[in-house]
Parts: structure tokens; C-alpha cells; sequence
């Protein structure tokens, strides 16, 4: 599983890496959604008895998670603030 989670960081990182800055808001959004997967994924987890490593790593799982999702969507809505602005400064024009 280490071995997993290693070969996927570093495939994750080398895309992610040559992303163009345009792409970074639909990028943003698919983030979201695996995070919000991750989130899932945790909950079901302690729906089943579980051990103390496994409630830490849930825990851990929910947390970062939930701190990418709350992200994801402050950027978002301050990128269409941006834009909100602009096209209503092109309306009073």
C-alpha cells in the first residue's frame, strides 16, 4: 500500500506540475471532488468498529480533506468575485 500511495504522489505531483495556470480553476474543482470522495471514504470508514491507528488516519483524512474542499471553494468564489466585478464595470461602460 506504501508502494501505492508512493507511485501515485509522484505521478499526482508530475501532473499537476505541468498544468497550465488556465487550467488550474477545472483543476481546482476535480480536487474538490476526490476530496470530497476522501471525505466519504473516512466516514464510511468508522461506520465499521475500528482500531486507534485507523480512527487517527480517518481523522487525518477528514481533516485534510475537509481543509481542501473549504479552500477550494473560498478560491472559487473569490476568482468569480473577480469576474463579477469586471462585468459589471463592462455594463456601466
Amino acid at each position: 500500500m506504501v508502494g501505492v500511495f508512493l507511485a501515485s504522489f509522484i505521478v499526482g505531483y508530475l501532473l499537476i506540475s505541468r498544468v497550465p495556470p488556465l487550467l488550474h480553476t477545472p483543476l481546482m474543482s476535480m480536487t474538490n471532488a476526490i476530496s470530497a470522495v476522501t471525505i466519504l471514504g473516512a466516514v464510511i470508514l468508522f461506520s465499521h468498529p475500528t482500531k486507534t491507528p485507523e480512527k487517527i488516519l480517518g481523522s487525518l483524512a477528514i481533516i485534510t480533506a475537509t481543509f481542501n474542499v473549504v479552500g477550494g471553494f473560498v478560491i472559487t468564489d473569490r476568482m468569480l468575485r473577480l469576474f463579477k466585478g469586471r462585468h459589471t464595470e463592462l455594463n456601466n461602460k
